[in-house]
């Protein structure tokens, strides 16, 4: 199956943190925190935004952004977990 974005959004698919920290000491689910590094899969459709200006994205399919905690809807297809959010919850880009 194949997730395509409508308009502004973006699928990521998020990287896990490590399971174990600096100490060698093994952190339960609980403990972890929820990852903010994600994997661009796909951009949106694009199109025009309220204003009537062109969207454009300022990511690109195969970088390594920083989303926000908490936002964006969390998807599965194929057995693997996506999230699609508004490109306003892109952070940053990890170079």
């Amino acid at each position: 199956m194949s997730i395509q974005p409508l308009g502004d959004r973006v699928l990521v698919q998020e990287i896990e943190v490590k399971e174990v920290s600096v100490g060698g000491i093994i952190l339960p689910d609980s403990a972890k925190e929820k990852p903010q590094e994600a994997k661009v899969i796909a951009l949106g459709t694009g199109g025009i935004d309220a204003n009537g200006k062109e969207i454009t994205f300022h990511v690109a399919e195969g970088d390594t952004v920083i989303v926000s905690k908490y936002g964006g809807t969390e998807v599965k297809a194929d057995g693997q977990e996506y999230k699609i959010l508004n490109q306003n919850d892109i952070l940053a880009v990890v170079k």
